[in-house]
């Protein structure tokens, strides 16, 4: 399973690519946005996960996809794994939905109905926003840009290898150290929340979908193990 997913993943990057040579963003079509945004579709609570920006995107989740994926795969088998990434990527998809909104709130209380409609109109990469102001605009941006990478599941990953093999050693190559599983992704973890919780500008990295993914990842296989289901693969 872990390979399958790796194959789409690769070929829906470079799907993707070849569409955006023809001026078509399939981005737009297949990466996930608000809700309330006029450019989401159902079936984006699905696709997102497995469209990337670029190579670089992709293979950095495809590599923890890779190496920690497969020690899942190994103990549960390629179905139940697949319903355990699919989950936690939704479950990202909804925490970062959800703080987007919250951020949204204070923007929407100073909009009519009509401003509002406006900004949940715009395109984020072709759009005119001229006659729009800046509550506007920033929920232009937010609802409007879409949410795309494996991330969110691959969290869920961690969250579940946290668990399971929490004394596994890594080596890092940054920093240039052996760290035990469990510290490095409770460190990550923590960096995850304070940055996410800093809302820098400029930066695009949907941090409350990684957070997402990691809470679920860890609240799935405990009540796995609690019920005793992680014994029927």
């Amino acid at each position: 399973m872990v390979k399958n997913i790796l194959i789409i993943n690769v070929i829906m990057l470079i799907g993707s690519m070849l569409v955006q040579q023809r001026g078509i963003d399939i981005s737009m079509m297949l990466g996930m946005h608000h809700p309330q945004s006029a450019f989401f579709k159902p079936w984006q609570l699905l696709t997102h996960v497995f469209m990337h920006a670029n190579a670089m995107h992709l293979l950095s989740n495809m590599l923890g996809l890779y190496f920690f994926g497969t020690m899942l795969e190994m103990r549960w088998g390629g179905q139940r794994f697949l319903k355990f990434y699919l989950i936690t990527a939704l479950a990202a998809a909804a925490l970062h939905i959800g703080v987007l909104h919250y951020r949204m709130l204070p923007f929407l209380s100073n909009l009519t109905p009509d401003q509002i409609e406006a900004a949940f109109s715009l395109h984020p990469f072709k759009g005119d926003p001229t006659g729009l102001n800046p509550s506007q605009l920033n929920i232009a941006y937010m609802a409007n840009v879409p949410m795309v990478g494996a991330s969110g599941a691959i969290f869920g990953i961690l969250g579940a290898c946290l668990i399971y093999f929490p004394n596994t050693t890594l080596y890092l190559i940054f920093p240039p150290i052996p760290i035990k599983l469990k510290y490095a992704v409770t460190f990550y973890g923590i960096y995850e929340l304070i940055i996410g919780i800093q809302n820098n500008v400029g930066d695009n990295v949907a941090h409350f979908a990684h957070l997402g993914g990691l809470v679920a990842g860890i609240l799935i296989v405990k009540y796995w193990n609690k019920t005793r289901r992680d014994r029927f693969y």
